[in-house]
């Protein structure tokens, strides 16, 4: 599979059913809430941009309002169905209600790198890591349930698909634990090396982090098996599972790498090519939850999305600005939002007309 940007394309998707505003620093992330109906974009100078659905369109009447005194290191959707949470180098997790209202839920000693959350009809949890910890909250944020200790400073956090476990990468590997367990001890999952990133399989067959050394490492759950998938020319400082588990999409080489978690793999088997841009390199992955495609950010500011089945290229938007920082779909496949390193953050809308 392959494919490059030519002078031939139509002209981009952002141009025909998106909006684009531009603001002060970097856009450090961009998260979606749970209902699909507001996105939210963080920036490295404390500011919060929330994008409702109805203003998709309408750059100008996006909300922007500052709610860290310092950069905004991580954002994600909230447990509930609205709103968000976001997570300070001024050490504080706060929540961001669906009105805009800002409240805090946490204050530490150290910054919050890292928040993740796991919800369904009947409740959920929310997880963040600050430091070498990882407390988990229940849905409304106020009690702590547990907070599991790890060997070394917290690169990552993930819950599984059912959300009974959640899984954390450090230095020298990873860790796993039960959510529900009484007595915590978790799964130690091996392998020498400074391990920055962590993504879970959707059926729970394996875990995957990325390694400073511009290489993957894999666990295969069922026996620990290891697995090595290297040969990028940069760190992979993004990837995600496809919605069935079938690839695990990558960024770190100038095209958009795809692992086969199918038929045996991806252990012997080379990584599938989804088109790219020659030699520029891949930032950013995002993989649509209801169809077979995936979004990918690159360094010059393009992003393309690719249908894997089809293996049709579609630009997103051109090049001209920063790297692309944060890219995410919306739960209900309808939007996709990314942000530029120069301060640059677009919404589409990719719903039916």
């Amino acid at each position: 599979m392959s494919g490059t940007m030519n002078d031939t394309l139509p002209p981009s998707l952002l141009e025909r059913r998106g909006a684009q505003r531009q603001l002060e620093g970097q856009i450090t992330g961009c998260a979606i809430a749970r209902d699909s109906q507001q996105v939210a974009f963080a920036t490295g100078e404390g500011d919060v941009m929330v994008a409702a659905r109805a203003d998709w369109g309408r750059s100008d009447a996006w909300d922007v309002q500052t709610v860290h005194d310092g950069a905004v290191l991580s954002i994600a959707p909230d447990a509930a169905p609205t709103g968000f949470l976001t997570g300070g180098d001024d050490n504080s997790l706060r929540r961001i209600a669906a009105d805009g209202s800002v409240s805090e839920l946490a204050k530490g000693r150290r910054w919050i790198e890292h928040i993740t959350t796991w919800a369904n009809d009947k409740g959920g949890v929310i997880a963040f890591a600050s430091g070498k910890q990882v407390e988990l909250r229940d849905a409304q944020g106020r009690d702590t349930l547990k907070v599991l200790e790890h060997p070394s400073t917290v690169s990552g956090i993930v819950f599984d698909a059912k959300g009974k476990r959640i899984a954390a990468s450090h230095y020298n590997g990873a860790s796993m634990w039960f959510v529900q367990a009484k007595v915590d001890t978790p799964r130690q999952l091996e392998w020498k090396g400074s391990h920055i990133g962590i993504a879970i399989h959707p059926a729970g067959e394996a875990l995957v982090t990325s390694m400073q050394e511009s290489e993957l490492h894999g666990w295969r759950l069922s026996d620990g098996h290891n697995m090595r998938m290297s040969g990028y020319p940069t760190k992979v400082q993004s990837m995600a599972f496809t919605r069935n588990g079938k690839w695990l999409v990558t960024s770190g080489a100038d095209t958009i790498v795809m692992w086969p978690f199918f038929g045996g793999g991806p252990m012997g088997k080379p990584p599938a090519e989804a088109g790219g841009i020659p030699g520029v390199m891949c930032t950013r992955v995002a993989c649509h939850p209801v169809h077979d495609i995936v979004a990918a950010g690159f360094a010059d500011g393009a992003v393309l999305m690719v249908d894997t089945n089809a293996q049709r290229l579609l630009p997103v938007s051109m090049a001209g600005e920063g790297a692309v920082t944060a890219l995410a779909f919306s739960p209900d496949g309808c939007a996709l939002a990314f942000g530029t390193e120069d301060g640059r953050a677009a919404v589409i809308d990719l719903s039916a007309r």
